[in-house]
């Protein structure tokens, strides 16, 4: 006889199910997306910086100093001419320029606004001179020869940049040309790297241009207007009637009103019209005897 412990029916036994949460992945995918964006934006953070120290670092023998007041004279090409400071002419007048676009000389006496000014017409060579004489640096370009990326690679170098103004210039024969006080450089390309260079050297140079400290705002009604500048005119012919000779020996110059003293020659004509209104909008840059 079979024992009763044995005779009870055997049971089933369940086996025992284990569940595993499913992974979170909605969590991990969005987790993940954030990583990768930080990544980026620190990465672009990182090259632009890395971009930016190589570029301050490339220019940096192209900045001025006591040792060296005049550093652009190690770029190619460029043209150096000596032009004093201070000789004014009316707005009717026109002045005979030896370099087109000029570069120096006898100018009106409202200077052109040249705060990041983009002008997208051309402007009266005689008060962009006025500009230079106060530190600016001015790019003109030919409107036939520069358009699209390459006019908006050097509006980039403009605008919103403290004395720094653009322009078109018709009829130019190279397709850019950069101007300071005294200095010229003619460029057939927006990516050349010596458009950097020339700015670095000669913008605001207080070595090298008459008029440290001088403002480059808007003069407003009274003089220069930068939303209806004077008209551009080609350079005349010395010889017409009324036409002002670039540098006329034995005038003599007047200084800007405003002008840190002992920075232009205080030789002052004397039947000379109003002075220039300048206000002295920047801060003054130390005003060493200017370069020529």
């Amino acid at each position: 006889m079979v024992s009763g412990s044995k005779s009870k029916a055997t049971r089933t036994v369940k086996p025992t199910v284990v569940r595993r949460k499913a992974p979170p992945w909605g969590l991990i995918a969005g987790v993940t997306v954030v990583v990768l964006f930080a990544a980026t934006i620190f990465g672009y953070a990182f090259v632009q910086n890395q971009q930016a120290e190589d570029r301050r670092q490339a220019l940096a023998a192209f900045t001025p100093t006591p040792e060296n007041p005049d550093p652009s004279t190690q770029i190619a090409g460029i043209q150096v001419q000596a032009f004093e400071g201070g000789s004014h002419v009316d707005p009717a007048v026109r002045v005979a320029y030896t370099f087109s676009p000029p570069m120096g000389g006898a100018h009106d006496y409202s200077w052109a606004a040249c705060n990041g000014v983009v002008y997208p017409e051309a402007v009266r060579s005689e008060n962009l001179v006025h500009s230079m004489e106060h530190g600016a640096v001015w790019i003109a370009y030919n409107p036939d020869l520069v358009t699209g990326e390459a006019l908006d690679a050097l509006t980039s170098k403009v605008q919103n940049q403290p004395y720094t103004v653009m322009s078109p210039y018709p009829g130019l024969d190279q397709p850019i040309s950069l101007q300071s006080w005294g200095h010229q450089l003619k460029l057939a390309d927006a990516a050349d790297p010596r458009i950097d260079q020339f700015i670095a050297a000669l913008r605001v140079n207080s070595y090298t241009h008459p008029e440290p400290g001088a403002s480059c705002n808007e003069i407003g009604p009274s003089g220069f207007r930068q939303d209806a500048p004077p008209p551009f005119q080609p350079i005349p012919d010395p010889t017409e009637p009324g036409v002002q000779a670039e540098v006329t020996p034995g005038t003599g110059v007047q200084a800007d009103a405003g002008t840190a003293p002992g920075t232009v020659p205080t030789e002052v004509v004397p039947t000379a019209p109003a002075t220039d209104p300048a206000t002295g909008g920047a801060p003054a840059a130390p005003a060493p005897t200017p370069a020529g």
